[in-house]
């Protein structure tokens, strides 16, 4: 366990240099770069990506992965919208039906994955094209903008943008989960060591449960805030964005194998790939290279998890011998 945490902090030092390198590059090609207005601008673009990396950051230590996150979201954003058009409400209405309805869709993918002992990529695929089908087929597309009015003000609580502070808060719940309370422990322990969890009487059904609902329920608050941000709800308009906040998390240190993440990682994972997306963005470099960016993260992440479990798996044999 002390190795891994020396590894994370050392992984973090290394990101934290890089994205210094970067601000100061972009800074000096971009005087755009720095100024208030794109930095405060830049907060609240990934403070949905935030969100939503907290929940998948939580699944990836478990030892699994979810790609449904981001239809979750778009389902419940719908769902939530509709009803406080219709019915009415407040924040504390809309934050309780948002993480009910992501919370329950990330559980149906625990409890598909436990009994059907399939890959968790695989069942999470396969309810994120059920869950979006389903969801364009019953609005056939339709976007919604009638929200209420309470709903799409500009709210600041300490001169904090509303999202950024949302965002703030999950993280710091996040880590204080799996870093304070048993079930972060055992989360850790599933995904280093699943065998070695059972054994110890760790309850794998719970678990999964409750690593999938948390992703959901992130999913869910993700969806509400970004239909606050942009004052109207499209049904695919979070569609896509599940490569992007998977190669962030990887990025940030979190092993694809399981038992290896943190927040602080994940945090610097979103900077630095914010920093990039802008930074090019603001020197008209088009947005496919961004895109190859984020392709060759997830790739390298997956042979350095690769090329590790080789170097693992040699190692105990020669010391078998």
């Amino acid at each position: 366990m002390r190795k891994q945490v020396r590894l994370v902090f050392r992984h973090d030092g290394q990101l934290a240099l890089i994205i210094a390198a970067m601000a100061i590059i972009f800074s000096i090609v971009s005087p755009a770069f720095r100024s208030t207005g794109n930095l405060v601008s830049l907060l609240e673009n990934y403070s949905v990506m935030a969100i939503m990396a907290a929940g998948l950051l939580v699944v990836l230590i478990s030892g699994g992965i979810d790609i449904s996150f981001a239809a979750i979201a778009a389902v419940t954003q719908y769902v939530v919208a509709l009803i406080l058009i219709n019915a009415g409400g407040n924040w504390l209405v809309a934050f309780a039906l948002a993480a009910a309805f992501g919370g329950l869709l990330g559980v149906v993918n625990a409890l598909l994955i436990y009994y059907l002992r399939a890959l968790s990529v695989i069942v999470t695929i396969s309810t994120m094209t059920c869950y979006f089908a389903l969801l364009m087929f019953v609005t056939e597309g339709k976007s919604l903008f009638n929200l209420p009015d309470w709903f799409t003000d500009d709210l600041t609580f300490w001169s904090i943008p509303f999202p950024v502070l949302v965002a703030a808060i999950v993280l710091i719940i996040t880590a204080f989960i799996l870093s304070r309370l048993s079930i972060g422990r055992q989360v850790y322990g599933l995904g280093g060591n699943p065998e070695a969890a059972k054994r110890m009487g760790s309850n794998v059904l719970g678990l999964q449960c409750f690593v999938y609902g948390y992703s959901g329920l992130m999913a869910g608050i993700a969806g509400l805030v970004q239909a606050h941000r942009v004052e109207e709800v499209v049904p695919n308009a979070l569609i896509g964005r599940e490569l992007d906040v998977l190669a962030a998390v990887v990025l940030g240190g979190a092993s694809l194998t399981g038992g290896i993440g943190s927040v602080s990682g994940t945090i610097l994972g979103i900077v630095l790939l914010a920093i990039l997306q802008n930074g090019l963005t603001l020197l008209g470099v088009s947005s496919y290279a961004f895109g190859f960016v984020t392709g060759v993260v997830i790739l390298l992440s997956v042979s350095a998890t690769a090329y590790t479990a080789k170097r693992q798996a040699r190692s105990s044999a020669r010391h078998a011998v």
